[in-house]
């Protein structure tokens, strides 16, 4: 007689996923009522009910006929795909009552019972929904400047972890705001954490490709890691950028402090430091790029210049071709600039 029952609720239960797949949902629940009644220990014909409430959009129900099949699946060692099914049905309720902390949880203990792609999908997608509303709850450019004055105060006196601090919670209020991201970049390179501030000033010459802050702050960073051509080039976008000039000596003395740390004989710590002068002046008399350079009349009256004048130095590296050529004196280790 139980098998002659197990055998008539699978044929009612097949009769209701027919009418679930024509929407006809109170036939369908009719039809799972009637198999359940016939056998309490088939769980699957839970789950196919709680998926017509679903449907019906009465996720509490839905809920609660899940947790049933639980329940009763424990207690007769049914398939544990059958009961991650179950916990996965229970979190989509749950994120249609806009529960996701228990959809969440919902979705983690499915994976922990089997784990499918479906499954880790959904969580995966309610975490990331999560965490734009906390963001967006978060959201406040008032206070953003608030935390990012108070960084401002901080970092004046010298507390780099503590104006670290505040400018993160500039960006966790507004992280469209460039300013915070380049303050905070200048807090990590005092404390040497030169990957952090790489990240921070190339994140804001992504928000904003005109910042000329950024430039500067990511010079900064290839100068920190003795990159000190790659340092020029930036200072040259930086340069490009600023086209009220409010920057330009900011740039420039960063550019001549990478141009010295790129001349052996300037002791700017090259990669070169332990070559004597005479074994680059040698080397830099069978360079004819360099011989060009030092016999063109103009870079002779440039040089002679500087030599008289440091200072004047800065007006001629605004040229990008005597830029160009002091540099690659510099390289040579013909030239020194004070």
């Amino acid at each position: 007689m139980a098998d002659d029952n197990k055998q008539q609720a699978i044929a009612e239960k097949e009769l209701g996923n027919q009418a679930y797949k024509k929407k006809q949902f109170e036939e369908a629940l009719s039809h799972y009522e009637k198999a359940w009644s016939l056998d309490d220990t088939n769980i699957s014909i839970l789950t196919n009910k709680a998926a017509v409430l679903f449907e019906q959009e009465k996720y509490d129900e839905c809920i609660k006929t899940c947790e049933e099949a639980i329940e009763v699946g424990r207690s007769v060692h049914a398939d544990y795909k059958l009961i991650a099914r179950a916990l996965q049905r229970i979190g989509n309720a749950h994120v249609k009552l806009d529960q996701l902390d228990k959809a969440i949880l919902s979705y983690e203990k499915s994976l922990t019972e089997h784990r499918t792609p479906d499954t880790l999908q959904k969580l995966r997608d309610t975490q990331k929904l999560q965490k734009e509303r906390e963001k967006a709850a978060y959201f406040n450019p008032e206070l953003a400047d608030k935390a990012r004055e108070e960084g401002n105060a901080l970092f004046k006196q010298q507390n780099w972890p503590g104006a670290i601090e505040q400018y993160t919670e500039a960006i966790k209020r507004n992280d469209k705001d460039v300013r915070p991201y380049s303050n905070r970049a200048a807090c990590y390179l005092k404390l040497m954490a030169v990957y952090e501030a790489e990240k921070d000033a190339n994140r804001c010459i992504e928000l904003d490709p005109t910042f000329v802050r950024g430039y500067i702050r990511k010079a900064a960073v290839e100068f920190a890691k003795k990159e000190y051509q790659k340092s020029i080039d930036v200072l040259k976008e930086a340069q490009e950028h600023d086209k009220d000039g409010k920057s330009a000596r900011e740039i420039q003395q960063q550019m001549m402090k990478a141009y010295n740390a790129m001349n052996p004989m300037a002791g700017g710590g090259g990669a070169s430091d332990d070559v004597s002068q005479e074994e680059a002046l040698k080397r830099a008399a069978q360079d004819p790029e360099v011989q060009r350079i030092l016999m063109d009349p103009v870079m002779q009256q440039i040089l002679q210049q500087m030599q008289q004048d440091p200072k004047a130095a800065q007006e001629h590296l605004k040229n990008p071709q005597v830029a160009s050529n002091i540099r690659k004196l510099m390289n040579a280790g013909v030239l020194r600039v004070a």
